[in-house]
């Protein structure tokens, strides 16, 4: 499940703090002993008391470990939305300074032209061409050829005051350029702050989901055993009949519990490696186990690419819907595994019951998705 990036386990308290999650359920709960369990075998009434007493204690471990993940999920969305808004405004900037030096450049080549044409049109004497038109002969092809001549001379110094204007165009373009790349700066940098905050968040919810988990399970192994000896059953029967709930209950949770609009999510910060390929060729090996023919699979296909990109880590931050199959809330996959985090596979099996159980295929989930958006 660890999404952790670099070490973490010193700093646990301060990140259950931090992610609004209270710490692991040892810290605060007393469990039964197996003398407490031995005790109450002693007659019915107590034998049931503990038995109540432990599963509520299972409930409570279950309920602190899928908030705790949720709440994970939820810090990891924001995130992600931070680290969008963040790489947008990195490149509004950069875009901003290219623009303005390219326009500072051209305002420089344009300046440079128009001072090469001023300096022509100086040495060209434009005010003698016209003095001795004034004062030429009768000779027409004289006259012609000083009017030809006076005629460049004019357009020189038309062409000359363009690139100037031109250039002083430039320059005002570049300054304004500038000061909005400042000003997009200036808005990168908060966003740099904000998304180190989100990050720093989402790690430390990572944490505190993290140790949920291993006190579910430290706490659980032992409450399922103690369960098992004061009913006279074994303890995987317990354990498995309580998944048998906990996936019924979840199966039976929210309309809208297997994705949301399916656009607009970003990447959570995990640790795994997403690879949306094997995630699809694992999906088809496994519809022949829910009697599906591979004419589903281009269903699915087109479900989970819309819903995730078939990304393990895709989370809906308007929704806080999580991964492959975008489950809402995320926890809900906890029923196919406690890995659901970080395991495709897991969260595959999660989707596919989902989709069996509620729209009995892949193209009857994408027939609602398509006329409802969700499904």
């Amino acid at each position: 499940m660890t999404w952790r990036v670099g070490a973490v386990v010193t700093v646990l308290a301060a990140a259950l703090v931090t992610a609004g999650v209270a710490g692991p359920a040892a810290a605060a709960t007393s469990y039964p002993s197996w003398g407490d369990v031995q005790a109450a075998k002693a007659n019915a009434a107590a034998t049931q008391s503990q038995v109540d007493r432990i599963n509520g204690l299972l409930d409570g471990l279950q309920a602190a470990s899928n908030a705790a993940a949720d709440l994970a999920v939820k810090r990891a969305g924001e995130y992600g939305l931070a680290e969008l808004s963040l790489q947008k405004a990195t490149a509004k900037a950069a875009d901003l300074r290219t623009r303005a030096d390219a326009a500072k450049a051209e305002a420089a080549t344009l300046r440079a032209q128009s001072g090469r044409l001023a300096e022509q049109l100086g040495r060209a004497g434009g005010s003698d061409y016209s003095l001795r038109l004034l004062l030429t002969s009768d000779d027409s092809q004289s006259a012609d050829t000083l009017l030809y001549q006076l005629g460049a001379v004019a357009k020189l110094g038309a062409d000359s005051s363009k690139l100037f204007a031109a250039a002083d165009e430039q320059k005002n373009l570049a300054d304004s350029l500038s000061a909005q790349a400042a000003s997009a700066q200036r808005v990168r940098d908060q966003l740099a702050a904000k998304a180190k905050t989100a990050l720093d968040s989402a790690k430390a919810a990572e944490v505190a989901a993290e140790a949920e988990l291993a006190s579910q399970q430290e706490h659980a192994t032992t409450l399922y055993a103690q369960l098992a000896s004061l009913k006279n059953t074994a303890a995987s029967v317990e354990q498995a009949y309580a998944q048998g709930v906990a996936k019924a209950a979840a199966d039976a949770q929210a309309s809208n519990g297997g994705g949301g609009a399916g656009a607009g999510w970003v990447s959570a910060p995990t640790g795994m490696t997403v690879n949306p390929a094997a995630a699809q060729a694992y999906a088809s090996s496994q519809l022949p186990a829910y009697g599906w023919g591979s004419d589903q699979m281009s269903c699915l296909v087109r479900l989970w690419n819309k819903e995730s990109g078939w990304r393990a880590n895709a989370v809906n931050p308007s929704s806080d819907a999580y991964g492959i199959a975008q489950a809402l809330p995320p926890s809900k996959m906890s029923s196919a595994g406690p890995d659901w985090l970080t395991n495709a596979d897991t969260q595959i099996n999660w989707g596919l019951t989902y989709i069996e159980g509620r729209y009995g295929s892949p193209c009857g989930a994408w027939a609602h998705e398509v006329s409802h958006n969700w499904y």
